[in-house]
């Protein structure tokens, strides 16, 4: 985790100088922003994936000389089929376009994200164990 750190910390460098050069040369205040907006952003990422590079285990993209098979195993559990991602989808589209349409789209865009997110949450709690 420790490369991609650095790797996004010289992204955000070059990111600020081009904001700087942006700015300086076309005068224009929407790009500008959204320029120094991208290098906030890299530097939030940068400074997370140092700061967990320190506490975790080094993994084998930091060893020069690790090999493509060092990196394989089980990386987590990812569910197979779950519904819960397209439900966030349509209600995420929905609030986005009630912000072109109109807010009225939020009062069945809510309930569609609310829903999906709980679903989400617990799609894999079914409560206490109750054999005896």
């Amino acid at each position: 985790m420790k490369i991609q750190g650095r790797m996004f910390m010289w992204l955000s460098a070059f990111i600020l100088v081009m904001a700087v050069v942006y700015g300086v040369w076309s005068k224009e205040p929407v790009g500008t922003t959204a320029l120094v907006m991208a290098f906030g952003l890299c530097i939030m990422v940068g400074y997370y994936l140092g700061f967990t590079a320190r506490r975790v285990d080094a993994g084998a993209q930091d060893n020069k000389e690790a090999d493509v098979a060092d990196e394989a195993g089980e990386l987590g559990f990812f569910s197979p089929h779950s519904w819960q991602p397209l439900a966030l989808g349509i209600g995420g589209a929905l609030a986005f376009l009630g912000i072109a349409v109109g807010w009225w789209l939020m009062y069945f865009s809510a309930p569609i994200i609310l829903i999906g997110l709980f679903g989400w949450v617990f799609e894999y709690y079914h409560g206490e164990s109750r054999t005896q």
